[in-house]
Protein backbone atom coordinates (compact mmCIF):
# COMPACT_ATOMS: atom_id res chain seq x y z
CA UNK A 1 0.00 0.00 0.00
CA UNK A 2 1.38 3.18 -1.19
CA UNK A 3 2.13 6.43 1.58
CA UNK A 4 -0.92 8.01 -0.49
CA UNK A 5 -3.26 5.68 0.27
CA UNK A 6 -2.20 4.85 3.35
CA UNK A 7 -3.24 8.81 3.81
CA UNK A 8 -6.93 8.89 2.59
CA UNK A 9 -9.73 9.86 5.27
CA UNK A 10 -10.77 7.49 6.85
CA UNK A 11 -14.84 6.96 6.79
CA UNK A 12 -17.37 6.39 9.40
CA UNK A 13 -21.08 5.37 9.12
CA UNK A 14 -22.21 8.76 9.41
CA UNK A 15 -19.96 9.62 6.30
CA UNK A 16 -22.02 7.32 4.26
CA UNK A 17 -25.09 8.92 5.99
CA UNK A 18 -26.27 7.18 8.51
CA UNK A 19 -26.35 8.93 12.03
CA UNK A 20 -26.21 6.55 15.09
CA UNK A 21 -26.17 9.59 17.54
CA UNK A 22 -29.44 11.60 15.30
CA UNK A 23 -31.02 7.87 16.28
CA UNK A 24 -30.20 8.15 20.03
CA UNK A 25 -31.27 11.33 20.17
CA UNK A 26 -34.79 10.47 18.48
CA UNK A 27 -35.40 8.03 20.86
CA UNK A 28 -34.48 10.36 24.20
CA UNK A 29 -37.45 12.73 22.19
CA UNK A 30 -39.99 10.42 21.84
CA UNK A 31 -39.96 8.54 25.49
CA UNK A 32 -41.90 10.28 26.84
CA UNK A 33 -44.59 9.91 24.91
CA UNK A 34 -44.30 6.35 24.50
CA UNK A 35 -44.34 5.53 28.31
CA UNK A 36 -47.14 7.62 28.52
CA UNK A 37 -49.74 5.12 26.34
CA UNK A 38 -48.30 1.92 28.65
CA UNK A 39 -50.87 -0.23 29.81
CA UNK A 40 -50.48 -1.57 33.18
CA UNK A 41 -49.80 -5.35 30.32
CA UNK A 42 -46.87 -3.66 29.53
CA UNK A 43 -43.36 -5.25 30.95
CA UNK A 44 -40.13 -3.91 30.46
CA UNK A 45 -39.00 -0.27 28.93
CA UNK A 46 -38.19 1.31 25.49
CA UNK A 47 -35.58 0.08 23.86
CA UNK A 48 -35.42 -3.49 24.09
CA UNK A 49 -35.27 -5.74 20.96
CA UNK A 50 -39.13 -6.85 21.35
CA UNK A 51 -41.71 -5.07 23.06
CA UNK A 52 -43.54 -7.65 25.83
CA UNK A 53 -47.03 -7.66 27.22
CA UNK A 54 -48.99 -9.63 29.63
CA UNK A 55 -52.15 -10.84 27.79
CA UNK A 56 -54.56 -10.76 31.22
CA UNK A 57 -55.85 -14.19 30.52
CA UNK A 58 -58.18 -14.50 33.64
CA UNK A 59 -60.36 -11.63 31.70
CA UNK A 60 -61.17 -14.30 28.71
CA UNK A 61 -62.83 -17.34 28.99
CA UNK A 62 -61.36 -17.67 25.18
CA UNK A 63 -59.65 -15.07 24.07
CA UNK A 64 -58.54 -14.58 19.91
CA UNK A 65 -55.85 -12.20 19.19
CA UNK A 66 -56.19 -9.96 16.06
CA UNK A 67 -53.79 -8.52 14.61
CA UNK A 68 -53.92 -6.14 11.33
CA UNK A 69 -50.97 -3.99 9.64
CA UNK A 70 -50.85 -0.74 7.13
CA UNK A 71 -49.53 2.22 5.79
CA UNK A 72 -50.66 5.73 5.02
CA UNK A 73 -50.21 5.76 1.82
CA UNK A 74 -49.48 8.44 -0.56
CA UNK A 75 -51.20 10.79 2.05
CA UNK A 76 -47.69 11.66 3.08
CA UNK A 77 -46.77 13.59 0.25
CA UNK A 78 -48.72 15.95 1.17
CA UNK A 79 -46.95 15.93 4.81
CA UNK A 80 -43.38 16.35 3.01
CA UNK A 81 -44.92 18.95 0.74
CA UNK A 82 -46.26 21.33 3.57
CA UNK A 83 -43.67 20.35 6.25
CA UNK A 84 -46.17 19.05 8.86
CA UNK A 85 -45.64 15.79 10.08
CA UNK A 86 -47.48 16.06 13.53
CA UNK A 87 -51.04 14.17 11.93
CA UNK A 88 -49.32 11.52 10.05
CA UNK A 89 -48.68 9.25 13.33
CA UNK A 90 -52.43 8.83 13.77
CA UNK A 91 -53.45 8.07 10.22
CA UNK A 92 -50.99 5.12 10.84
CA UNK A 93 -52.32 3.57 14.23
CA UNK A 94 -56.07 4.56 12.91
CA UNK A 95 -55.82 2.58 9.44
CA UNK A 96 -54.94 -0.77 11.73
CA UNK A 97 -56.92 -0.17 15.19
CA UNK A 98 -60.35 0.59 12.59
CA UNK A 99 -59.29 -2.55 10.57
CA UNK A 100 -59.03 -5.03 13.87
CA UNK A 101 -61.89 -3.46 15.75
CA UNK A 102 -64.64 -4.60 12.93
CA UNK A 103 -63.60 -8.29 14.30
CA UNK A 104 -64.72 -7.20 17.81
CA UNK A 105 -61.43 -6.67 18.63
CA UNK A 106 -60.24 -4.40 21.79
CA UNK A 107 -56.65 -2.67 20.89
CA UNK A 108 -53.87 -4.08 22.80
CA UNK A 109 -50.60 -3.08 21.66
CA UNK A 110 -49.08 -1.36 18.26
CA UNK A 111 -45.69 -0.78 16.88
CA UNK A 112 -44.51 1.12 13.99
CA UNK A 113 -41.48 1.34 11.15
CA UNK A 114 -40.82 4.37 10.26
CA UNK A 115 -37.89 4.48 7.41
CA UNK A 116 -35.91 8.45 6.57
CA UNK A 117 -33.58 9.51 3.95
CA UNK A 118 -32.11 11.35 6.26
CA UNK A 119 -32.31 11.13 10.04
CA UNK A 120 -34.37 14.66 11.23
CA UNK A 121 -34.65 13.91 15.33
CA UNK A 122 -37.56 16.50 15.62
CA UNK A 123 -39.42 14.99 12.67
CA UNK A 124 -39.65 12.04 13.56
CA UNK A 125 -40.49 13.08 17.50
CA UNK A 126 -43.53 14.78 15.49
CA UNK A 127 -44.34 11.70 13.86
CA UNK A 128 -44.66 9.31 16.58
CA UNK A 129 -45.60 11.75 19.23
CA UNK A 130 -48.76 11.45 16.59
CA UNK A 131 -48.62 7.89 16.91
CA UNK A 132 -48.18 7.99 20.77
CA UNK A 133 -51.21 10.11 20.88
CA UNK A 134 -53.32 8.39 19.11
CA UNK A 135 -52.28 5.26 21.07
CA UNK A 136 -53.38 6.54 24.12
CA UNK A 137 -56.88 7.63 22.52
CA UNK A 138 -57.13 3.86 21.63
CA UNK A 139 -56.31 2.66 24.54
CA UNK A 140 -53.50 0.53 22.59
CA UNK A 141 -50.49 0.76 24.55
CA UNK A 142 -47.13 1.61 21.97
CA UNK A 143 -44.70 -1.17 22.90
CA UNK A 144 -41.85 -0.72 20.01
CA UNK A 145 -41.19 0.17 16.51
CA UNK A 146 -37.90 0.55 14.21
CA UNK A 147 -36.73 3.93 12.78
CA UNK A 148 -34.49 3.03 9.90
CA UNK A 149 -32.37 5.80 8.04
CA UNK A 150 -31.65 4.61 4.58
CA UNK A 151 -29.02 7.13 2.90
CA UNK A 152 -29.56 7.12 -1.11
CA UNK A 153 -32.72 5.61 -0.65
CA UNK A 154 -35.45 8.20 0.31
CA UNK A 155 -34.88 11.77 -0.53
CA UNK A 156 -33.98 13.87 2.31
CA UNK A 157 -36.92 14.92 4.55
CA UNK A 158 -39.07 11.83 3.38
CA UNK A 159 -40.24 8.94 4.82
CA UNK A 160 -42.50 6.19 4.96
CA UNK A 161 -44.52 4.91 8.05
CA UNK A 162 -46.47 1.39 9.00
CA UNK A 163 -48.16 0.40 11.88
CA UNK A 164 -49.04 -2.92 13.20
CA UNK A 165 -51.40 -3.70 15.82
CA UNK A 166 -52.22 -6.42 17.61
CA UNK A 167 -55.88 -6.95 19.88
CA UNK A 168 -58.34 -9.39 21.77
CA UNK A 169 -61.70 -10.41 21.68
CA UNK A 170 -63.99 -12.80 23.53
CA UNK A 171 -64.61 -15.94 21.30
CA UNK A 172 -67.76 -15.35 21.44
CA UNK A 173 -67.89 -11.90 20.64
CA UNK A 174 -66.06 -12.40 17.62
CA UNK A 175 -67.79 -10.42 14.24
CA UNK A 176 -67.80 -12.18 11.56
CA UNK A 177 -70.35 -12.12 8.33
CA UNK A 178 -71.88 -15.31 9.58
CA UNK A 179 -74.79 -13.41 10.90
CA UNK A 180 -75.71 -10.99 9.19
CA UNK A 181 -79.62 -11.95 8.02
CA UNK A 182 -81.38 -10.63 5.22
CA UNK A 183 -83.63 -7.17 6.63
CA UNK A 184 -80.15 -5.85 8.62
CA UNK A 185 -79.50 -2.44 9.25
CA UNK A 186 -76.65 -0.83 8.58
CA UNK A 187 -75.78 2.22 10.24
CA UNK A 188 -73.01 4.81 9.30
CA UNK A 189 -70.64 6.88 11.45
CA UNK A 190 -68.70 9.61 10.26
CA UNK A 191 -65.69 10.19 8.76
CA UNK A 192 -63.58 13.19 9.78
CA UNK A 193 -62.94 13.86 5.56
CA UNK A 194 -60.86 11.88 3.25
CA UNK A 195 -58.87 9.79 5.79
CA UNK A 196 -55.70 8.06 4.00
CA UNK A 197 -57.56 6.28 1.19
CA UNK A 198 -57.48 7.86 -2.60
CA UNK A 199 -54.71 10.21 -2.22
CA UNK A 200 -53.48 9.08 -5.69
CA UNK A 201 -56.21 10.36 -7.39
CA UNK A 202 -56.43 13.01 -5.11
CA UNK A 203 -53.61 14.41 -5.34
CA UNK A 204 -53.77 14.09 -9.24
CA UNK A 205 -57.09 16.10 -9.02
CA UNK A 206 -55.87 18.98 -6.92
CA UNK A 207 -52.32 19.18 -8.04
CA UNK A 208 -52.50 18.38 -10.81
CA UNK A 209 -55.70 19.46 -12.69
CA UNK A 210 -56.43 22.38 -10.09
CA UNK A 211 -52.81 23.52 -10.09
CA UNK A 212 -53.22 24.01 -6.20
CA UNK A 213 -49.52 23.90 -4.00
CA UNK A 214 -51.91 23.21 -1.18
CA UNK A 215 -51.82 26.53 1.23
CA UNK A 216 -55.09 27.76 -0.82
CA UNK A 217 -57.71 29.10 1.36
CA UNK A 218 -61.30 27.62 0.32
CA UNK A 219 -64.26 29.24 1.14
CA UNK A 220 -66.58 26.49 0.91
CA UNK A 221 -63.77 24.61 3.31
CA UNK A 222 -63.41 27.05 5.73
CA UNK A 223 -59.35 26.10 5.83
CA UNK A 224 -56.80 25.79 3.24
CA UNK A 225 -56.88 22.71 0.60
CA UNK A 226 -53.85 21.56 2.52
CA UNK A 227 -55.52 21.59 5.62
CA UNK A 228 -58.53 19.59 4.75
CA UNK A 229 -57.14 16.88 3.07
CA UNK A 230 -54.07 16.99 5.94
CA UNK A 231 -57.34 15.73 9.04
CA UNK A 232 -56.36 12.50 10.29
CA UNK A 233 -58.06 9.47 10.44
CA UNK A 234 -61.23 9.15 12.75
CA UNK A 235 -60.35 6.84 15.48
CA UNK A 236 -63.46 4.67 15.89
CA UNK A 237 -61.86 2.14 19.22
CA UNK A 238 -63.64 4.64 21.48
CA UNK A 239 -67.18 4.96 20.15
CA UNK A 240 -67.77 1.53 19.09
CA UNK A 241 -65.94 -0.97 21.54
CA UNK A 242 -68.81 0.17 24.27
CA UNK A 243 -71.09 -1.07 20.98
CA UNK A 244 -69.52 -4.14 20.67
CA UNK A 245 -70.16 -5.01 24.88
CA UNK A 246 -73.46 -3.76 24.89
CA UNK A 247 -75.19 -4.78 21.52
CA UNK A 248 -75.85 -7.86 19.90
CA UNK A 249 -73.94 -6.75 16.30
CA UNK A 250 -73.83 -8.96 13.16
CA UNK A 251 -70.70 -7.15 11.12
CA UNK A 252 -68.95 -4.16 11.00
CA UNK A 253 -67.29 -2.31 8.23
CA UNK A 254 -64.16 -0.14 8.06
CA UNK A 255 -64.86 1.81 4.99
CA UNK A 256 -61.51 2.34 3.74
CA UNK A 257 -59.83 1.44 0.12
CA UNK A 258 -62.13 0.34 -2.56
CA UNK A 259 -65.15 2.83 -0.76
CA UNK A 260 -68.08 1.02 -0.27
CA UNK A 261 -68.32 -1.44 -3.29
CA UNK A 262 -65.02 -3.22 -1.86
CA UNK A 263 -65.59 -2.83 1.75
CA UNK A 264 -68.83 -3.86 2.39
CA UNK A 265 -69.28 -6.91 0.39
CA UNK A 266 -66.49 -8.31 3.14
CA UNK A 267 -68.67 -8.30 5.94
CA UNK A 268 -71.74 -10.22 4.17
CA UNK A 269 -72.44 -13.76 3.84
CA UNK A 270 -73.29 -15.43 0.62
CA UNK A 271 -76.26 -14.51 -0.66
CA UNK A 272 -76.77 -11.28 0.78
CA UNK A 273 -76.55 -7.78 -1.01
CA UNK A 274 -76.47 -4.27 0.60
CA UNK A 275 -78.55 -1.27 -0.84
CA UNK A 276 -77.53 1.78 0.61
CA UNK A 277 -79.33 5.04 0.41
CA UNK A 278 -76.69 8.07 -0.77
CA UNK A 279 -79.62 10.87 0.87
CA UNK A 280 -79.32 9.16 4.07
CA UNK A 281 -76.24 11.69 5.28
CA UNK A 282 -74.88 14.95 4.30
CA UNK A 283 -71.78 14.52 2.18
CA UNK A 284 -68.34 16.55 3.53
CA UNK A 285 -67.94 19.01 0.88
CA UNK A 286 -64.51 18.30 0.54
CA UNK A 287 -66.23 15.17 -1.67
CA UNK A 288 -68.63 17.38 -3.81
CA UNK A 289 -65.61 19.94 -4.70
CA UNK A 290 -62.87 16.72 -5.66
CA UNK A 291 -66.06 15.16 -8.01
CA UNK A 292 -66.37 18.45 -9.40
CA UNK A 293 -62.92 19.40 -9.73
CA UNK A 294 -61.83 16.31 -11.67
CA UNK A 295 -65.01 15.29 -13.21
CA UNK A 296 -64.85 11.83 -11.64
CA UNK A 297 -67.81 9.47 -12.10
CA UNK A 298 -69.85 9.81 -8.83
CA UNK A 299 -69.81 5.32 -9.04
CA UNK A 300 -66.38 5.87 -9.07
CA UNK A 301 -66.40 8.20 -5.87
CA UNK A 302 -67.78 6.17 -4.11
CA UNK A 303 -65.61 2.84 -5.00
CA UNK A 304 -62.18 5.08 -3.79
CA UNK A 305 -63.71 7.23 -1.35
CA UNK A 306 -65.97 7.00 2.09
CA UNK A 307 -67.47 9.89 1.38
CA UNK A 308 -68.19 10.70 4.85
CA UNK A 309 -68.78 6.95 6.33
CA UNK A 310 -65.99 5.86 7.98
CA UNK A 311 -67.34 2.90 9.86
CA UNK A 312 -70.38 0.72 9.09
CA UNK A 313 -72.04 -1.23 11.68
CA UNK A 314 -74.76 -3.69 10.97
CA UNK A 315 -77.15 -5.06 13.11
CA UNK A 316 -81.50 -5.99 12.82
CA UNK A 317 -83.60 -3.07 13.07
CA UNK A 318 -84.46 -3.18 16.93
CA UNK A 319 -80.74 -3.78 18.00
CA UNK A 320 -79.75 -0.69 15.53
CA UNK A 321 -82.69 1.49 17.06
CA UNK A 322 -81.10 0.57 20.50
CA UNK A 323 -77.72 1.43 19.05
CA UNK A 324 -79.04 4.93 18.12
CA UNK A 325 -80.71 5.75 20.74
CA UNK A 326 -77.31 5.03 22.69
CA UNK A 327 -75.10 6.98 20.54
CA UNK A 328 -77.68 9.80 20.66
CA UNK A 329 -77.40 10.08 24.30
CA UNK A 330 -73.20 10.21 24.17
CA UNK A 331 -74.08 13.21 21.57
CA UNK A 332 -72.43 10.65 18.99
CA UNK A 333 -73.91 11.37 15.61
CA UNK A 334 -75.06 7.98 13.52
CA UNK A 335 -76.97 7.79 10.27
CA UNK A 336 -79.15 5.05 8.85
CA UNK A 337 -77.99 4.04 5.68
CA UNK A 338 -79.23 1.43 3.56
CA UNK A 339 -80.38 -2.68 4.72
CA UNK A 340 -79.40 -5.95 3.75
CA UNK A 341 -80.98 -7.63 0.76
CA UNK A 342 -80.67 -10.67 -1.06
CA UNK A 343 -78.12 -10.65 -3.96
CA UNK A 344 -74.69 -12.09 -4.65
CA UNK A 345 -72.68 -9.64 -2.02
CA UNK A 346 -73.08 -6.31 -4.21
CA UNK A 347 -73.75 -3.07 -3.51
CA UNK A 348 -76.53 -0.94 -4.83
CA UNK A 349 -76.41 2.63 -3.86
CA UNK A 350 -79.47 4.96 -4.20
CA UNK A 351 -80.98 8.23 -3.84
CA UNK A 352 -78.68 11.67 -3.60
CA UNK A 353 -76.47 11.89 -7.23
CA UNK A 354 -77.85 8.30 -7.84
CA UNK A 355 -80.88 7.78 -10.08
CA UNK A 356 -81.77 3.64 -9.78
Amino acid sequence: MSLEENMEEQLTYRDAGVDIDAGNYSVKLIRDSVKATYRPEVLGDLGGFGGLFALNSGKYKEPVLVSGTDGVGTKLKLAFLLDKHDTIGQDAVAMCVNDILVQGAEPLFFLDYLAVGKLEPEQVAAVVKGVAGACRESGCALIGGETAEMSGFYPEGEYDIAGFAVGVVEKSKLITSERVREGDVLLGLPSSGVHSNGYSLVRKIVFDRKGFKGGEYIEELGKTIGEELLTPTRLYPKVCLPLIEKFDIHGMVHITGGGFYDNIPRALPEGMAAEIRADAWEMPVIFKLLQEWGNVDWKEMYRTFNMGIGMVIIADADEARKIREHLAAQKETCYEIGRVIRGTCDVTIKGGVFHG
